[in-house]
């Protein structure tokens, strides 16, 4: 199916405009740091509270703005969002999964937006008991998300976290499995992780700074008391660490985390003793990260001491000079993850850019690597609640095959598929091609790609429009998995292409410290490189290529765009992290002292100086741009709605060129968009509409605003 537009009479520049952009007003702000001044005329868009009257008509007026020029391509719009609604299941339900003598599941009602959660028993499968209806808890709020969620260890006490303002700041609830009443109190200002002791009664939390948001105190609260009288366990004092709980393997301790960019530490509470004092397992030291697991008796530990890529050891005791190894660090392989059973340890490890699952027997030593076919896909260890089996849950992906849950016996390797996403009734994983490229950076250091496109949408001639995606931040891997949504582009003649640029870990740990800190211009350049590769392959149209990136992968798309302008015709910034110095000069906003790792801290001068040469609200001046959408939500939490509502201000002053810059701020969320699972892919219909547009060769874009009402766009 593609896409065609009608020609239209499009709007000189500078006359007979119908539409014209919110310009905002300048009032020169200065800001001085190492004999520096910097100027920011659009200073007075940042308001904490959120209330102000100039700045929420400012932002008012750049959603309307934009939805006027985007209302040619309603219809475009409205097809696209039916089409991502007909590949999801309206009544669907998760894999059941057993813990505790209980099997749970997530399921969906025909047109909810939300889950039900949900158990039984093994004995009494038809006995359905309810846990939480979140349609219900959700009715009348215009944002809903639910964070953990636990059952006390006598199955009697549901305790809940849920967000609704999204700004990740949640509400402790507790419910009566016997009666299904909510007790009274709730626990405010909370990270939404909850952990239970095990005497059904003691909840452990964590609280966050109310100004920063920074997860940093654990309480011990008593259920039916009020929050007022809860026990603070622990305090982070360093704000460069961030703090979260959760119950070992064993459920012998509450664990707590305390995690920073480049280092961690561990400490215990008995579960069994919930009031005893929280003991550090080994203090925390620079450069040192490890995480912990207790299992039958003795303690396993992933640490990078003796190797960036991690190793695994075992313990039974907290120093080092005491510890097992198990799998050895190595230089080209990284252990993500691991699973610890009765008979079998599982490896979650990455290489080449691409993750195994291998299983090793505890008593023989025999092992056994669950291969995959797809030249780029994504494999995860899924929920398994217990050790006392041989049965392996886990999940597969990949850019042409839908999200797929197995079973595994790892005893018979005999495998079972549990379930695989729904797709709608007329997808064909044949249909569609899935690549995994190298491209060499300038540098001469060789970059993985991984693309996907339709076969019988494909010019090898470099006909096709091409959608880069990359984030290269914090190392997260943007692992090749399925999206159904994008089919809507694939079967449109698009290529999409994930660059894993440096700053991400696909690599292993080497690839992510050559993308943070003073190499972080590495990221860009790959970004650059990789797109530029693509197009001399013949995956592109020269005059057709397009960028996209979120959060901190919105500040990669926005310094590219300062950097190789020339090379996009249009760029996609969601919530953009684009004001890089401000923000890191500024420790009241939320994540900022977490981030002096990823970043720098720009109280050192050089760090200063290099982040400000990049920071893509900085770096804007007087050029071309591509086409730009860029949105933001007005309770983002991880980036404020002003860097992106700044940066559109200062790019409509400074470009020298009639492409769109739109912004759209929702004035309901944060940073992940829209909470439904219906309502979420609002946004992303807006998104691609705007690519198909622009992608149009029949068109020649100077205004969407321009085309007709009457003519538009049809399928």
């Amino acid at each position: 199916m593609l896409v065609c537009m009608a020609s239209t009479k499009l709007y000189a520049k500078g006359s007979d405009l119908e539409l014209k952009p919110p310009v905002a007003k300048k009032i020169p702000h200065s800001l001085t740091h190492h004999g520096d001044t910097r100027v920011d005329n659009y200073y007075w868009l940042r308001d904490d509270q959120r209330e102000a009257k100039e700045v929420l008509s400012h932002l008012e007026a750049e959603n309307s703005y934009s939805d006027q020029v985007l209302q040619p391509l309603s219809a475009l719009q409205e097809s696209l969002y039916q089409e991502m609604l007909s590949r999801i299941k309206k009544d669907d339900s998760s894999v059941p999964y057993r813990k505790d003598g209980y099997w749970y599941q997530t399921r969906y009602r025909e047109g909810g937006e939300y889950g039900i959660i949900e158990r039984y028993t093994e004995d009494q499968p038809e006995q359905i008991q309810l846990l939480l209806d979140c349609n219900d808890r959700a009715e009348g709020k215009a944002y809903y998300s639910m964070g953990q969620l636990a059952v006390s260890p006598d199955d009697q006490v549901l305790a809940f976290a849920e967000d609704f303002v999204s700004r990740r700041q949640y509400e402790i609830r507790f419910k009566s499995l016997s009666d299904g009443q909510l007790y009274e109190e709730v626990l405010e200002n909370t990270s939404g992780n909850l952990v239970w002791a095990n005497d059904g009664k003691t909840l452990f939390y964590v609280k966050q700074d109310e100004e920063t948001l920074l997860p940093y105190q654990v309480y011990r609260h008593t259920l039916g008391t009020p929050q007022s009288e809860d026990v603070l366990v622990y305090e982070e004092k360093d704000a460069s660490f961030y703090t979260s709980i959760y119950k070992s393997r064993s459920n012998d301790y509450i664990v707590i985390g305390a995690w920073s960019t480049v280092s961690s530490e561990m400490s215990l509470v008995p579960a069994d003793q919930p009031e005893a004092a929280a003991e550090v397992f080994l203090p925390r030291q620079r450069d040192h990260e490890y995480s912990l697991e207790h299992y039958r008796d003795r303690f396993y530990v992933r640490s990078n001491k003796e190797g960036a890529n991690f190793a695994l050891y075992q313990t039974e005791q907290s120093e080092p000079e005491q510890w097992q190894t198990l799998i050895p660090a190595r230089e080209d392989v990284l252990l993500e993850d691991f699973a610890l059973f009765r008979d079998w340890l599982v490896l979650e490890e990455r290489q080449e850019g691409l993750v195994h699952l291998r299983q090793i027997n505890w008593q023989d030593g025999r092992e056994h690597q669950i291969r995959f076919e797809d030249p780029a896909y994504v494999t995860w260890l899924g929920a398994n609640a217990e050790d006392e089996t041989p049965w392996l849950r886990y999940g597969y992906s990949s850019m042409t095959r839908p999200v797929t849950t197995y079973e595994v016996n790892m005893d018979t390797l005999e495998r079972k598929q549990l379930k695989q996403q729904y797709v709608g009734e007329s997808f064909d994983a044949d249909n569609y091609r899935s690549e995994r490229l190298w491209v060499t950076a300038r540098d001469g250091v060789k970059v993985p790609v991984s693309l996907v496109y339709r076969a019988d949408q494909f010019n090898q001639n470099g006909d096709n429009p091409l959608l880069v995606y990359a984030y290269g931040s914090y190392g997260a891997s943007m692992d090749p998995d399925f999206s159904s949504a994008r089919l809507s582009l694939l079967d449109r003649g698009f290529v999409y292409a994930i660059a894993h640029v440096r700053g991400g870990e696909e690599l292993g740990r080497d690839w992510y410290e050559q993308g943070r800190l003073m190499s972080k211009q590495n990221s860009f350049n790959d970004f650059i490189d990789v797109t530029q590769a693509l197009v001399t392959q013949g995956y592109a149209d020269r005059s057709r290529v397009f960028a996209s990136g979120g959060s901190a992968g919105g500040l990669l798309v926005g310094a590219v765009a300062n950097m190789a302008p020339e090379l996009f015709k249009g760029v996609i910034a969601s919530v953009p992290f684009v004001d890089v110095v401000t923000t890191m000069l500024d420790e009241s906003i939320p994540l900022t002292t977490g981030e002096y790792d990823e970043w720098g801290n720009p109280a050192d001068d050089d760090a200063y100086r290099y982040m400000k040469s990049y920071s893509p609200y900085d770096q804007v001046k007087p050029q071309a741009y591509p086409h730009m959408l860029v949105t933001t939500g007005l309770h983002d939490s991880q980036v404020q709605y002003w860097e992106p509502a700044k940066w559109v201000a200062k790019l409509r002053e400074l470009k020298t060129d009639d492409n769109l810059l739109l912004l759209h701020c929702d004035m309901d969320s944060g940073h992940g968009g829209k909470s439904g699972r219906f309502s979420y892919y609002q946004d992303l219909a807006r998104e691609y509409a705007f690519l198909l547009a622009l992608a149009d060769e029949e068109v020649q874009v100077s205004r969407i605003a321009g085309f007709s009402k009457a003519e538009g766009v049809v399928n």
